[in-house]
């Protein structure tokens, strides 16, 4: 990671290090704040955010759930976003939009009253995996932690304080000698991966697990628009994880870990254990609409 110089805070740009939280503030102390993960993709025409407004969208749809009000519009943070990239001046970024409560005291736990800070922090930030991982697939670790059930946490919120559980659930699949964790529900049915969304394919149609209690991921409504668009059938369908162990290819995909193949899980290879000729193709495929080689799906990119 290479840090920015700048941060967009409420409003005007502030120096990277002089943005602070107060120690005591309600979402250190208890994770009340919702996030955003976003990247922002060099091109033959210049930078391009890909999807920033939906990610702006499921920003603010994540703070509704929580009762937090932001002050802003999506057009707004959309141009906030665009004057943090160039702010910073990367030829590629990683772009993060924050809502937290920085003081404390006030709430009372009731978070319609909170002042929020909305802050948008840029850096560099290369492969989320090692650097093999979208090339040769990664290994992956079914965890002992489950997913979520939707009534303990906001499933569908990008919450701070989820998180705990992707951290607990990946700390203890890097410990065990893999790349990354794999949740199930509290069912037992597969999930998600700590900040991926999960795709099987089995005779030559992918699968993946409906939206219940899975984080409704960007990258994951492209690559089914994506393969639908190459005439892949695709279905959202509960299944287990020893379905996935016979699974002919299996991928991850996300912000941060973008289309990741996935090898081996449970010391159980994947098919023949390298990435698929799917999953490579979407790889492909993603990668050209990100980097502006693909005239299809122009309509995600925001150039800066």
């Amino acid at each position: 990671m290479i840090k920015g110089k700048k941060i967009w805070l409420n409003g005007r740009m502030v120096d990277w290090d002089e943005v602070k939280v107060h120690i005591v503030s309600e979402t250190f102390s208890y994770g009340y704040g919702v996030f955003e993960g976003i990247r922002c993709y060099k091109t033959k025409n210049g930078r391009a955010v890909f999807r920033l407004h939906e990610h702006m969208e499921r920003l603010i749809n994540s703070a509704k759930i929580l009762f937090m009000n932001i002050p802003y519009s999506r057009d707004e943070l959309v141009a906030a976003a665009h004057e943090a990239v160039k702010a910073n001046n990367f030829e590629e970024c990683y772009m993060r939009p924050y809502v937290y409560v920085s003081t404390y005291g006030e709430s009372t736990w009731d978070f319609r009253k909170a002042a929020v800070d909305v802050a948008i922090a840029v850096w560099d930030w290369g492969s989320y995996m090692n650097e093999k991982a979208l090339t040769e697939g990664i290994r992956v670790k079914t965890s002992s932690y489950t997913r979520h059930h939707v009534n303990v946490s906001m499933t569908k919120s990008k919450a701070n304080a989820n998180y705990i559980n992707f951290a607990l659930a990946r700390g203890e699949a890097l410990r065990a000698g893999f790349d990354e964790a794999l949740l199930l529900d509290v069912n037992g049915f597969v999930a998600e991966g700590p900040v991926e969304n999960i795709f099987m394919v089995k005779r030559g149609e992918i699968i993946t697990p409906p939206l219940t209690s899975i984080l409704e991921g960007i990258t994951r409504d492209s690559i089914l628009t994506i393969a639908g668009d190459q005439g892949i059938q695709c279905r959202e369908e509960f299944f287990t994880r020893d379905q996935v162990y016979t699974a002919e290819e299996v991928f991850f995909c996300g912000t941060a870990a973008e289309v990741t193949p996935v090898r081996e899980i449970d010391y159980i290879a994947i098919g023949k254990g390298v990435p698929g000729p799917i999953t490579k193709k979407l790889v492909k495929l993603f990668f050209d609409i990100v980097r502006g080689k693909e005239e299809k799906c122009s309509e995600w990119l925001s150039f800066v």
